[in-house]
This record gives C-alpha cells, structure tokens and sequence, in this order.
C-alpha cells in the first residue's frame, strides 16, 4: 500500500538512496531540502531544519500534497570538525540545531500528523560516531548521542497511538561526507570495522524501510547500527 513519506537532507547521500527507494516501492515520497530541489518522482519541498516552524509548515506541504504523513525519516546533517579547543560556539550550536534540534522539530511536525491517524514510523539518522566519540567532532557526536535520548523519550509519548520512533546508527559509510577524509584517518576507521570496508548508501537504506515496515511493528525505542561491527554493542 502506498504511503506518504516524507525525509529531511533527501537531495544527496544517504537521504537521497532513501527517498528513491521509497518511491520505487510505490510510497509517495516528500524531500525536505534548503534548495527545495528533487530528482524526478520526488516531491521536492524547501525546508530548512534551523528555522523554527520550517519543518511544520515543510510537513504541511506535504501532508497537503500526499495525505497524513506516515514514514518520516530525519536525515538532515551537517558537519563542522574542529577540535575542542579551537571549535568556536556557533560551530558548536549550527550542527547541533541540524542535526539535534532540526530532527526534534521534524519528528514533532510529523507526529501531529500522524496522532489522527493511529499509527506511523519516525526513524531518526545518527552515528556509531555519536557513541563512540570522534576527535574533532564534539558537536556532531554530540548531537548524533543525542538523537537516542531523544527518540526513547518518544517512544513514552506516542508508542500508545501505534507510532513507532527508532534510530539507524550508520558507521563509515560512502558518501560525499565521508569522501573528505583523509587516507590516515579512513585507514584508522577501517581498522575500526571488522569487515574492513565502507558501507553503503544502500547498507544504511535497507535498515531504515525495515524500521519503517509492517515486519517492524513491534520495534521501536531501538537502535539498529549499521557500521560492519564498528562500536558493536553500542
């Protein structure tokens, strides 16, 4: 049955894999982007995650294009690796308002859709990075941590409306986020991963329609990693 879905950072990577494999499965399928830009087959909305009341009114775009939100997937992310002490507030606040803050009011817009309708799934983006620590990345594993008090908290709140929240932890995974790493530190993730490799955009895709499937109905307050055993047991 077709449903409507819709993903926050849908334009590149891993939110873009996502977005085309809903679709081809029949979904209809809203992307939030700064830029409102889409491939073909998408419904490409703007939204900027920062702005208080843009994902409301981004999910409000869609839920008039395609029906009550059912799948909502929070992929917005950004990066800004400097370390500790030389990492200024605003770098510090500008990742943790996309990609904390921003999956907070994402998830909020789409539960108010989903509440007259008794059911839906909210799987939120993060990192085995998040819990494992990362030099250079105080903000974005703090964030991507973050996203797990925040999802567990949920589940307290909606799980009685049949509305499911979980959290993909991919690990180092191709993408044009990872590509600007350089060949000593790739080399020390890869040493990192028990299958020695990267992951892929697909890897992470397939995690992500599961948590959001019928076969997960009683999954939720989870987190599925998907790193080839990096910070396995997290």
């Amino acid at each position: 049955m077709s449903r409507s879905v819709f993903i926050t950072g849908g334009n590149r990577g891993i939110g873009l894999a996502t977005a085309k494999a809903f679709a081809a499965a029949g979904d209809r399928v809203a992307v939030g982007t700064r830029s409102a830009e889409a491939p073909q087959g998408l419904l490409g909305i703007r939204c900027d995650v920062t702005v208080p009341g843009d994902p409301e009114r981004a999910i409000g775009e869609a839920v008039a294009a395609h029906g009550p939100i059912e799948v909502v997937v929070a992929n917005a992310g950004i990066t800004l690796d400097t370390p500790m002490l030389r990492m200024s507030d605003t770098q510090f606040d500008t990742v943790l308002r996309t990609n904390l803050t921003g999956a907070f009011a994402t998830a909020k817009a789409a539960a108010r859709s989903m509440l007259p309708t008794r059911k839906g799934r909210i799987v939120l983006v993060s990192s085995a990075l998040g819990f494992l620590g990362s030099p250079g990345q105080t903000n974005y594993a703090a964030a991507k941590a973050g996203l797990l008090g925040l999802a567990r908290s949920l589940v307290w709140e909606l799980g009685d409306r049949d509305i499911t929240v979980n959290v993909v932890a991919p690990g180092i995974i191709e993408t044009d986020m990872t590509a600007p790493l350089s060949e000593k530190r790739l080399a020390n993730l890869m040493q990192m991963t028990p299958l020695g490799r990267l992951g892929t955009a697909d890897e992470v895709v397939a995690a992500i329609r599961f948590l959001a499937s019928d076969e997960a109905s009683y999954i939720t307050g989870a987190v599925l990693p998907v790193g080839g055993g990096i910070g396995m047991g997290l």
